[in-house]
């Protein structure tokens, strides 16, 4: 497995769910204020997620790639929504998650 695609997607996935979700946080903050940072810190996200899936197509398929970008994204927002939000992870948000994480198994099986 291609590791530096999936450093690069995790990293890329970080700065997205801040941008996403950070704001949060925030809500008194002016919208418009909220947008234009919030497209700044997606910049980065893109700086990370361009060359992630360049350098994964060909080991991986698009749609392989895309797998392991929503699984990525759930671990990823699992962590920051219970680090930074302070909300807890329900039974059954983890038994949702976990059902498309299990879609991984048709993904990549060789049919």
């Amino acid at each position: 497995m291609n590791m530096q695609t999936i450093v690069l997607l995790t990293i890329s996935n970080i700065f997205m769910t801040i941008a996403w979700y950070g704001h949060l946080k925030y809500k008194d903050s002016m919208l418009w204020k909220v947008i234009v940072i919030s497209w700044l810190i997606a910049f980065f996200e893109y700086c990370f997620q361009v060359p992630a899936n360049r350098i994964g197509h060909g080991q991986f398929s698009a749609a392989q790639l895309k797998t392991i970008q929503e699984v990525i994204t759930l671990i990823v927002f699992c962590v920051f929504s219970v680090v930074y939000l302070k909300e807890g992870l329900k039974w059954n948000y983890l038994v949702g998650f976990a059902m498309m994480i299990g879609a991984v198994f048709f993904i990549f099986k060789k049919w």
